[in-house]
């Protein structure tokens, strides 16, 4: 897909869910707390398309920045959301999208560290882009797996454009098990590796 063409796709699906997520910021970015930067729209669609996540499922999204994973996810899947984002002004930025957006009575957000949120019960889905570093991850995993162990259920984890440290991170812990990778490389003009979700599930024995 040329550039041209994807910045257009980017703005006309932000006006249909009457958002504005487009544009990088690495304002508070630094070594723990990554850059704020959306998914792609259609890397969301072959998501919602997995099957993965349906009207019954909560999803936690990591490093929310201003909502996009939520109010679209939340739209096509009718899925509860929630987004978790530690920069107060981008955190604002979420809360005036979904005043007007959509889906934003599906949405929620809560302003706080990732590793600091307990995950609550009625969570059974998480989605990361890179969020933040793997020490952070490490502790998010652990909030994971104390909910899971108070309310046992199935537990799925999404990491799109998942970095080689990432991968060897997760590659090593027992508690997760890959249960698929869903290919987006063929949406983009450019071949790039990376341009994956990697599915894992919570082992439940």
């Amino acid at each position: 897909m040329g550039w041209n063409k994807f910045l257009m796709e980017e703005t006309e699906y932000d006006k249909n869910l009457n958002i504005r997520t487009t544009g990088r910021d690495d304002t508070m970015a630094n070594r723990f707390n990554y850059p704020y930067e959306p998914t792609p729209y259609r890397v969301l669609e072959r998501l919602a398309n997995s099957g993965y996540i349906t009207k019954k499922n909560t999803l936690i999204d990591y490093g929310s920045g201003k909502g996009r994973v939520d109010f679209f996810l939340s739209y096509h899947t009718r899925c509860r959301s929630v987004g978790i984002e530690y920069d107060r002004r981008i955190f604002e930025t979420a809360i005036s999208n979904k005043a007007g957006a959509v889906s934003g009575r599906r949405c929620e957000f809560i302003n706080q560290s990732a590793e600091s949120q307990p995950v609550p019960p009625e969570a059974d889905r998480f989605y990361f882009f890179n969020p933040f570093s793997v020490e952070v991850l490490e502790a998010v995993l652990v909030r994971i797996w104390e909910s899971f162990e108070t309310s046992p259920r199935e537990l799925l984890l999404f990491f799109y454009y998942p970095s080689d440290e990432y991968i060897s991170f997760l590659e090593k812990r027992d508690e997760l098990v890959i249960l698929d990778e869903i290919n987006c490389r063929d949406i983009f003009l450019e071949e790039d590796k990376r341009e994956k979700i990697l599915v894992y599930v919570i082992k439940t024995e």
